[in-house]
C-alpha cells in the first residue's frame, strides 16, 4: 500500500472515530451551538430595533436581521471548534494519542481525523444556525449561485483555519479545561468585530481593534456575498487570514505532536 493510500485509509478511520464521539456525546456540541443561537435571538428580538439605528438608513428589526446573521454564522464556527480543542486535549491527557503513536498507522492521520471531523461539525452547525436565521426572517434573495458557492467556500476555509488553531491549543493544553479556556478568544473575537454593529459606529480608539482581526474581513466578505453589500479589499484579507491561520495552526499542532513525550 502506498504512503498516500495508507494516509487516506487511516485518516478515514480516525474521522469515523471522531464522528462516533460526536454522535455518542452530543452535549458538548449542543452547548457550544447554544451560544450563537441565543445571541442571535437576543440581539434580534431584544436589541434589534435599537441596534438597527446604527445601520446606514436604519430599517428596523428586519434590516438588523440581515446585518447580523452573517456575523453569527462565522461566530458559530468559532464556538464549534472549541470542541476540537477539548477533544484533542482529552485524547492527549488520557494517553490515547500516545497509544496511537505506537501503532502501525500514519501518524498524521491522528490530527487530520480531528480536523476534518471538526470542519464537518462546523458546517453542520452553520446550517443549523442558518436555519434559525431563516426562520426568524433572514433572506438572501439577491445572491447568485456563484455567490452562494463562494460563501460556502469561505465558510469552509475559515472553519479549516480556526480548527487547526483549536487543535494546536488542544495539543498545548495540559487538560480539557485548559483547552476550553485557551479557545475562549475564538468565541470572544466576533463580539469585538463588525458582527453586531458597523465599524463606523465604533469609537475611534477602538475601531482598529475591530478592523484588524480575522473575523471582521471574513464577516464583511460573507455579508457582501449574501446581501450584495460592498466587499472591497475584505475578500482578499479574509482569504489571507484564513490561509495564514491554517499554516500557523498546522505548524503549531504538528510541532506539538512531534515533541509530545506522552
Amino acid at each position: 500500500m502506498s504512503t498516500l493510500s495508507l494516509a487516506v485509509r487511516d485518516s478515514s478511520t480516525m474521522l469515523r472515530r471522531n464522528l462516533l464521539h460526536v454522535r455518542r456525546y452530543p452535549s458538548l456540541t449542543l452547548n457550544l451551538l447554544l451560544t450563537p443561537v441565543m445571541l442571535l435571538l437576543l440581539f434580534v428580538y431584544i436589541f434589534g430595533d435599537a441596534m438597527s439605528a446604527g445601520l446606514a438608513g436604519g430599517g428596523g428589526r428586519d434590516a438588523y436581521i440581515a446585518y447580523i446573521v452573517p456575523g453569527i454564522l462565522l461566530m458559530t464556527i468559532g464556538s464549534t471548534v472549541v470542541g476540537a480543542a477539548v477533544s484533542v486535549a482529552m485524547d492527549k491527557n488520557e494517553g490515547i494519542i500516545a497509544r496511537f503513536r505506537t501503532m502501525a498507522i500514519h501518524r498524521g492521520s491522528i490530527l487530520v481525523g480531528h480536523v476534518v471531523g471538526s470542519v464537518m461539525q462546523s458546517l453542520a452547525s452553520v446550517l443549523l444556525v442558518g436555519a434559525v436565521g431563516f426562520a426568524i426572517g433572514f433572506r438572501s434573495t439577491d445572491a447568485t449561485v456563484l455567490e452562494w458557492l463562494a460563501a460556502l467556500g469561505l465558510i469552509a476555509l475559515f472553519a479549516l483555519a480556526l480548527t487547526w488553531i483549536a487543535v494546536g491549543m488542544g495539543m498545548a493544553s495540559p487538560n480539557a479545561e485548559g483547552a476550553s479556556n485557551s479557545a475562549t478568544p475564538l468565541i470572544l473575537l466576533p463580539l469585538i468585530s463588525s458582527a453586531f454593529v458597523p465599524l463606523e459606529s465604533m469609537p475611534g480608539w477602538f475601531r482598529p481593534v475591530a478592523e484588524y482581526q480575522p473575523f471582521t474581513p471574513a464577516i464583511e466578505t460573507l455579508r457582501g456575498l449574501l446581501l450584495g453589500t460592498e466587499i472591497g479589499h475584505n475578500g482578499w484579507l479574509a482569504v489571507a487570514w484564513s490561509l495564514a491561520l491554517t499554516a500557523l495552526g498546522y505548524r503549531w499542532s504538528t510541532a506539538a505532536f512531534r515533541r509530545d513525550p506522552e
